[in-house]
């Protein structure tokens, strides 16, 4: 599957928010939505109305941009969650939330979704004791995430779980950092959710137009 390889400060510039795609430098005064606070191009400054219609786009290009997914994959996550019998929105979230690369950042081995990515592309990740390279990949509940015994002094990983250290942690998930392991207790909570703010109705409205 295809992904965005080009500047990601820019993404969250033109979606007038943090989506927390860079780690740690977001949290620094080098962010660049904290130095320049307004969309990217020559006429990024300007005043500009949005109408229904582009405030739905916007937050169906933010959602899909926070879990680094081209349109084609998220589509296809949204018509899956449509198909399920809970709210389209929140359940579209839930499948989001179970991908691999998503579950790895979530219980801090990676600060990043890219770097979530990177470590199970590169077959650094065991689930239930067995090696899995493919980032989407949908964990379920009581699925065991590790990383390899062979893959644990790799630099950023002991780096980020020191960073997740001083962050809350997702309550449906519980991490053994000591063993570099982590159990998926339950469903991802939709309340935890909410950093950045993500407004699923909207993106159920776009694609119901």
């Amino acid at each position: 599957m295809a992904r965005y390889i080009g500047p990601v400060c820019k993404l969250c510039r033109r979606e007038g928010g943090k989506l927390y795609l860079k780690g740690e430098r977001c949290f620094s005064e080098k962010c660049a939505v904290t130095r320049r606070p307004y969309p990217p191009g020559q006429h990024g400054q300007g005043r500009i109305k949005l109408s229904e219609y582009a405030l739905r786009l916007r937050e169906k290009q933010k959602v899909r941009r926070i879990y680094g997914l081209l349109e084609r994959q998220f589509r296809s996550y949204y018509f899956d969650a449509s198909g399920m019998r809970g709210r389209t929105g929140e359940e579209m979230l839930g499948v989001l939330e179970r991908r691999l690369d998503n579950v790895v950042q979530r219980m801090g081995f990676a600060t990043t979704r890219a770097q979530g990515r990177q470590l199970v592309r590169h077959n650094h990740v065991l689930v239930n004791g067995k090696r899995v390279n493919i980032p989407s990949f949908r964990v379920n509940v009581n699925d065991k995430i590790e990383i390899r015994e062979a893959s644990r002094k790799i630099a950023f990983v002991a780096a980020a779980l020191e960073m997740a250290a001083g962050r809350p942690q997702a309550s449906w998930v519980e991490v053994d950092k000591a063993n570099f392991s982590g159990v998926v207790k339950t469903m991802p909570v939709r309340d935890e959710l909410n950093e950045p703010m993500i407004r699923e109705q909207h993106v159920v409205e776009y694609y119901s137009r």
